[in-house]
């Protein structure tokens, strides 16, 4: 099967600093370095690194035009990417040397992409397929209904959080994917807690504690501990897994199974400093014989 991932594609520029910086305060970086990241551009590489076959729909500017043919080089079909006149969407991102990070975000033209361009993409898809998507783009609502009319799986991954945006998506969404503070948001914005979600499977990511997956379906919840490593850079390892999870799935293994995977290789990634490029394969994974 094919997981089409509507997706943001990022620009990321990283400087390593011995701090956070506060307000009002000129800091100078230890290290600087510029690669591929979005969270979409993120799952979609995790997600081709996992096994999957993954085609990328999205956008970039003419300054955009490396990331597109880095995605290929990683594996993803990046037939679905257009380039427009928009600039390229962009992170600066500050890492500090206890490898927590503060983010400021630029969409660019990932908030342009075309209704028909998503609808030509998903034309080309099979029953059983995957949607994935995050709230780094436009087009999600439209893209949920096409995708639930040809009996997709659609995932959802709540990032950057708003709870009008979840709700609207609820009645599509198969797996759902959130944070510990995103739980917390959408359970005091609807009322309910999350196990009593009309939505299939939901995997709440807890940082160091690992994550739990509550399967409504069946009224069950499941803990999955962490894999206790010294991090350097925690930015892009819930992308890792959330591709990871997803490819699993698309790939026949149980739940259980592709959570445990999936916490390998974000645990292998919190040791890398960047994002998308660094994002390891199921050899990296073997050969750090991870717990």
């Amino acid at each position: 099967m094919t997981i089409y991932n509507l997706g943001s594609i990022n620009i990321d520029m990283v400087y390593q600093v011995p701090h956070l910086p506060a307000p009002g305060e000129t800091l100078a970086a230890k290290f600087y370095s510029q690669g591929l990241g979005g969270k979409g551009a993120n799952m979609s590489v995790a997600a081709a690194r996992a096994g999957a076959r993954t085609r990328h729909i999205g956008a970039v500017g003419t300054d955009g035009r490396w990331a597109v043919e880095r995605l290929l080089e990683y594996g993803v079909d990046v037939g679905h990417i257009a380039e427009i006149s928009e600039v390229t969407g962009h992170a600066i991102i500050s890492v500090d040397d206890s490898a927590e990070n503060s983010i400021v975000l630029w969409p660019g033209a990932n908030y342009r992409l075309e209704v028909d361009q998503i609808g030509a993409a998903l034309a080309e898809a099979d029953t059983g397929d995957t949607l994935l998507m995050q709230n780094e783009t436009t087009g999600q609502l439209v893209a949920a209904q096409i995708a639930k009319d040809l009996g997709f799986s659609i995932v959802y991954a709540a990032a950057p959080f708003e709870a009008d945006t979840v709700k609207m998506l609820l009645p599509y969404i198969d797996l759902l994917f959130l944070n510990e503070i995103e739980a917390g948001q959408l359970e005091t914005a609807i009322g309910k807690p999350i196990n009593t979600l009309e939505v299939a499977n939901v995997i709440v990511t807890l940082g160091a504690d690992g994550c739990r997956w509550y399967a409504n379906s069946f009224g069950l919840e499941t803990d999955f501990d962490a894999i206790k490593v010294e991090p350097i850079d925690t930015t892009g390892a819930g992308d890792t897994f959330t591709g990871y999870v997803v490819a699993g799935l698309d790939r026949g293994m149980p739940m259980a199974q592709a959570i445990k995977l999936a916490t390998q290789a974000s645990a292998l990634m919190v040791t890398r400093l960047g994002t998308a490029d660094v994002i390891p394969d199921l050899k990296d994974i073997r050969d750090a014989k991870l717990g």
